[in-house]
């Protein structure tokens, strides 16, 4: 294979089918029999729904979310989805104050341009991997389970892989097996930040007394809860200890205890519904996201609470700016030299959200002093422009790369622009390579860019501002102009040997799916 993928979630499926979609060989080993039932993320983010929506799985997220809520019943202001569709607003919560969606200026430009994946947000992780698999499966990518690395050796050419299904030779090794990679700890990459100093836990739990809990979040001077917002949902938090041993198995005994000392309360859990999570405050980045031709993406790579549903989305955006790069690597019309901009990209946004949640753990612990400094944060958080703010971040419209070029489109993610034939640009992306946006008259930027028709897919779309988008596989905008003169051509033409490597004039790729 040219690629071996290690770890099938989300974030090593997301690789392996970007990988596949660039024409590479790739395979995914898991030492995991099944996916996990645990407990997980429970929502994903505007540039995860996004990736979904460029390969043509919205309407598969759409119809999950459409499920969940019916399950759940409405859990926010209603707003209209790409199909003029009733959907809830989606905004969340810092450190266990949810965010009012009354408050919220849903027309600000940020949060506007970026509404198309509304009815996309509320996608747990159990059913995103599912719809992921199928997506994998579609494309031909082996899922090999029950394998287990354990050893690997990067030739320089190569990487040898021990595992115990035997030895595997491989072009690429990637390790999206979690935060306690073997891949990360056999290559040798140090993994820094700062230790963890509470416990968490998350459940589905039949309550034999339900009436002794309080809905929302609790607090008191041995930690924090909360119950809801569906019957049996349980979330606590125990600041004066460290988990003794994250792999063993949750137990209701260890859950329930758990609740009694946070809550005060001799409330009885008589069942668990499905795997309980435990987890930490435990941060940490590796020093380097690849080494030789080993590489790391996901929670691999970077470690964290989960308070503000950050770690399952991170992950995604990790495996869609690798995911092309490494394949043009592969397929030979981009030098080695790309994927140094896989660190140089993710890196920065892996250490915000690092921050991010020990900002809100620091919020959210017992003591006086953090107890003071919330009552600051809410009363910050009940402003629309606090809460904008703060969902804008959660939502994560406002990230943005660090690329070449002076136009305000360049480095983020593509707006839900409207074409002039109704389509939307991510309906033009599901074969995950380039697409160029050319709103000139006469198909200026097109002709620029036919050197390149082979990986760049032109959309003609008449008139209308700004003149032209070259928008990476990743959705991440290279270029952008509002003008069709020869400065924006050559501006154009810098993008394409920047980033869609050398010409490739063969016809366009069909879209896949």
């Amino acid at each position: 294979m040219d690629v071996t993928v290690v770890g099938a979630g989300p974030v090593g499926l997301v690789l392996a089918a970007e990988l596949a979609l660039s024409g590479a060989s790739v395979q995914v080993i898991e030492r995991l029999a099944e996916p996990s039932g645990a407990m997980k993320a429970g929502s994903i983010n505007v540039p995860t729904a996004e990736a979904l929506d460029r390969r043509g799985l919205l309407p598969a997220a759409e119809k999950v979310q459409r499920e969940v809520l019916g399950r759940a019943g409405p859990v926010a202001r209603e707003a209209g989805d790409r199909r003029g569709a009733t959907v809830p607003r989606f905004t969340g919560h810092f450190a266990g104050m949810v965010l009012d969606a009354d408050l919220v200026d849903w027309a600000d430009a940020d949060l506007a341009a970026h509404a198309g994946v509304e009815g996309a947000r509320v996608v747990p992780q159990r059913e995103l991997e599912e719809l992921l698999a199928d997506h994998v499966e579609r494309l031909g990518v082996p899922v090999c389970r029950e394998v287990e690395v354990t050893a690997l050796q990067d030739t320089g050419d190569t990487v040898l892989v021990g595992t115990t299904a035997g030895a595997v030779r491989t072009g690429w090794l990637v390790g999206c097996d979690g935060g306690r990679s073997t891949v990360r700890r056999l290559a040798g990459i140090d993994f820094s930040g700062t230790d963890p100093e509470l416990t968490g836990h998350l459940a589905i739990a039949d309550i034999a007394d339900p009436e002794k809990l309080a809905s929302g979040w609790t607090w008191s001077d041995r930690g924090a809860y909360r119950y809801g917002p569906q019957p049996g949902r349980i979330v606590t938090v125990e600041f004066d200890r460290a988990p003794a041993d994250r792999s063993a198995p949750v137990t209701l005994h260890e859950v329930q205890t758990s609740l009694r000392r946070v809550s005060g309360t001799d409330v009885t859990l008589t069942a668990l519904r499905g795997p309980a999570t435990r987890w930490s405050d435990n941060a940490r980045q590796a020093a380097a996201y690849r080494s030789g031709r080993v590489l790391l993406a996901g929670d691999s790579a970077h470690v964290h609470s989960p308070f503000g549903g950050q770690g399952l989305n991170l992950g995604v955006g990790d495996a869609m700016n690798l995911g092309w790069k490494l394949g043009a690597v592969v397929g030979g019309w981009a030098p080695e030299g790309l994927l140094d901009t896989y660190d140089a990209e993710r890196r920065p946004v892996g250490a915000w959200v690092l921050d991010w949640t020990r900002a809100q753990i620091a919020v959210l612990r017992g003591d006086a002093r953090s107890a003071a400094l919330r009552e600051v944060v809410g009363d910050l958080l009940s402003t629309r422009d606090g809460t904008t703010y703060a969902v804008k971040k959660i939502a994560g419209v406002t990230q943005r790369v660090d690329l070449p070029g002076d136009h305000p489109l360049v480095g983020r993610h593509v707006p839900d622009l409207r074409l002039a034939d109704g389509s939307r640009p991510a309906d033009h992306a599901h074969d995950g390579g380039f697409l160029l946006l050319d709103r000139t008259p006469d198909g200026t930027f097109t002709r620029a860019a036919t050197a390149w028709a082979g990986r760049v897919r032109s959309v003609p779309d008449g008139h209308g501002t700004p003149s032209g988008l070259l928008v990476r596989p990743d959705g991440v905008v290279a270029w952008a102009c509002d003008t069709a003169d020869d400065t924006a051509v050559t501006g154009l033409e810098t993008a394409l040997r920047l980033w869609a490597g050398r010409p490739s004039p063969a016809p366009e790729r069909e879209p896949v799916g």
